[in-house]
């Protein structure tokens, strides 16, 4: 009995690698395939080199392109595969169009859906994501939740199949990482100094593709007091340089993407992160950084509710005010972080034991 693991981004392999670490520990055979969605090693290949993941069965290649392209070309790409090595199980993780295709050729192919962070909902339906995380979610037979409010999302919409809460493995390899970041020179590297500096990214299409937004979020964050690190994603660069919007900022300093370790250190010593990533989003978290979100809903709703995540969109004037607001509260909002509602960091581990469970029972 084999199971697929399908992924091709950089989040993707991010979570996946402590269930694949686990997987081997348990004895229990993973094949892996990349779809090849990120293509770039800024955003695919180095996060194999760090999180030591082994290399894939096959990678599908099918780069960048539209929506629709990449989900079918990923779809008929994996059929060839499942016709000449039909797994027992395809695990997908997350929400992208790499997860949403693999799910949907899975189950066309009556191959059970096992889908790893399962039941986020943002109820922003116009979002590429939050339709592809319910179309996943509605077709998989077994439903893996990071958190207690996606499980109840789950059973509100009545998802066929079996919804078990065991935390977000995005959090397993966190905790696993933390020697290795701090051994990373990227802040001396970046003369940067502790707490003096905020961390910037943005990149999803209803910001990075709206030119007037791009440019006032750049208008509203040239004026900041503090200094801000933006790690350019290159669909980012991309826009920035179509619209001459990519120019020199004396407190914006542009690097290239970086790495899952060095990321993790520029995190845990920054003052605040601004960014519509939903990852990143949990990352501050469990930094124990402040964040504030350039989107105007977001699926991790609990760090809203503890009032560590301010949501602001792409508006100038809010993200102004959030930015005072953390500077001006700094010490009692580092106070709020008083509860993880993402898990023991143990996900992986429980993961892997209830896969073995369904193996044994399918034997």
């Amino acid at each position: 009995m084999t199971f697929f693991l399908i992924f091709g981004t950089r989040p993707q392999i991010i979570k996946s690698a402590p269930l694949i670490r686990e997987a081997k520990k348990q004895d229990m055979p993973i094949q892996i395939i990349h779809t090849g969605q990120h293509y770039d090693h800024s955003l695919s290949q180095i996060f194999f080199e760090e999180l030591s993941s082994p290399e894939p069965l096959a990678n599908l290649n099918v780069g960048s392109g539209s929506h629709i392209f990449q989900t079918t070309e990923i779809m008929s790409r994996l059929e060839k595969i499942f016709k000449s090595t039909k797994p027992s199980f395809v695990i997908v993780p997350g929400d992208t169009n790499s997860a949403l295709a693999s799910a949907l050729a899975s189950a066309k192919s009556n191959i059970p859906v096992v889908h790893l962070e399962s039941g986020a909902r943002s109820f922003n339906i116009k979002m590429a994501e939050e339709l592809n995380r319910r179309l996943i979610d509605h077709c998989s037979e077994i439903l893996f939740t990071p958190t207690e409010n996606c499980k109840n999302n789950l059973e509100k919409e009545s998802v066929p199949g079996r919804i078990y809460n065991v935390g977000d493995t995005m959090y397993d390899v966190f905790l696993t990482s933390q020697n290795k970041a701090e051994k990373s020179n990227i802040i001396q590297k970046l003369n940067l100094s502790d707490k003096k500096y905020a961390i910037l990214t943005v990149h999803r299409a209803e910001n990075v593709d709206n030119p007037i937004q791009l440019k006032k979020l750049f208008q509203t964050l040239k004026n900041s007091e503090i200094e801000i690190i933006f790690p350019i994603h290159p669909r980012t660069r991309e826009r920035l340089q179509e619209n001459n919007l990519l120019m020199k900022y004396d407190n914006i300093q542009t690097i290239n993407p970086v790495g899952y370790l060095e990321m993790i250190k520029l995190l845990k010593h920054s003052k605040m992160v601004m960014t519509d990533s939903g990852g990143l989003t949990k990352e501050a978290f469990w930094s124990k950084v402040p964040c504030i979100t350039l989107r105007n809903q977001i699926e991790w709703i609990e760090t809203a509710d503890m009032g560590v995540n301010i949501i602001t969109g792409m508006n100038p004037t809010k993200i102004i005010h959030a930015m005072q607001y953390i500077q001006e509260n700094y010490l009692e909002i580092k106070q709020r972080f008083i509860s993880n509602p993402f898990g023991n960091g143990q996900a992986s581990k429980k993961i892997i034991s209830i896969l073995k469970t369904y193996q044994t029972s399918l034997q």
